[in-house]
């Protein structure tokens, strides 16, 4: 099911800033080589849409800092995120300032009725987010996403993808990631501010348990395939994380 974003607190600025801000600094653990895969992704999008993309939108995007980046790099493209948690939302509302449309909506079931009236999409991103998905519901979201997806379009997934072999090298997700989430948690609890809507977020995922699905880069390359993108294949790689594009 896919609604509108939550009505957004009145919010010290200052302390919306600083959560956005932390907020980005504890997810750079969770994709090692973030800078650089932010680095490539403008040359590879330009590249495929043959300029600035004109329309953006990024699923799963949290307090919409790299929503907001994508906007400051592409001032005149119209930028939409979604996400479903309540928190998250409100601060990307309070933060962005109106360069990017926020949505809420459900990645585990139907969500393009909140965002297709925005498209249909030049750009699409989804960073560390399709692994909280089991593989059926990785395989619909490649479908759905090609469903906003203008002709020609792109698709970018930035996640886990391990390489067979390289366990040495690619290692596992170190603990202080983790840690860095627990302590963002528990100084917005402390915070007082968002206090109804944590009460809202702790209703929105009872029951749900991140599924961990990783595989490799092909079961993602032959995901999009069969959802009928053109082309697809990996344009990034930092240990275990890569990105993978598909072109619509």
């Amino acid at each position: 099911m896919a609604s509108s974003p939550p009505a957004v607190p009145v919010l010290d600025r200052a302390a919306v800033d600083r959560w956005r801000r932390s907020w980005d600094e504890a997810m750079a653990g969770f994709l090692p080589g973030a800078a650089a895969f932010e680095q490539v992704l403008p040359a590879v999008v330009e590249a495929v849409c043959g300029g600035a993309p004109r329309r953006i939108l990024d699923l799963g995007g949290g307090p919409g800092v790299f929503a907001e980046r994508m906007a400051g790099r592409w001032p005149g493209a119209e930028v939409a995120m979604m996400d479903l948690d309540p928190v998250l939302l409100a601060l990307a509302a309070a933060g962005a300032d109106g360069r990017v449309r926020v949505h809420r909506g459900d990645l585990t079931s139907s969500w393009c009725g909140a965002v297709g009236p925005d498209g249909p999409y030049d750009l699409i991103t989804i960073v560390m987010t399709i692994h909280y998905l089991t593989p059926g519901r990785a395989l619909a979201l490649y479908r759905a996403a090609r469903s906003v997806l203008r002709p020609g379009g792109l698709l970018i997934v930035a996640d886990l993808m391990p390489e067979a072999g390289l366990d040495r090298v690619t290692g596992s997700l170190p603990p202080a990631a983790g840690l860095a989430w627990e302590r963002w948690w528990d100084e917005v609890r402390a915070a007082g501010a968002l206090r109804h809507l944590l009460d809202e977020r702790q209703a929105v995922f009872a029951g749900r348990v991140p599924a961990e699905f990783a595989p490799p880069a092909d079961w993602h390359r032959r995901a999009a395939l069969r959802s009928g993108f053109e082309q697809a294949g990996v344009v990034w790689r930092w240990g275990a994380h890569a990105a993978l594009a598909a072109i619509a």
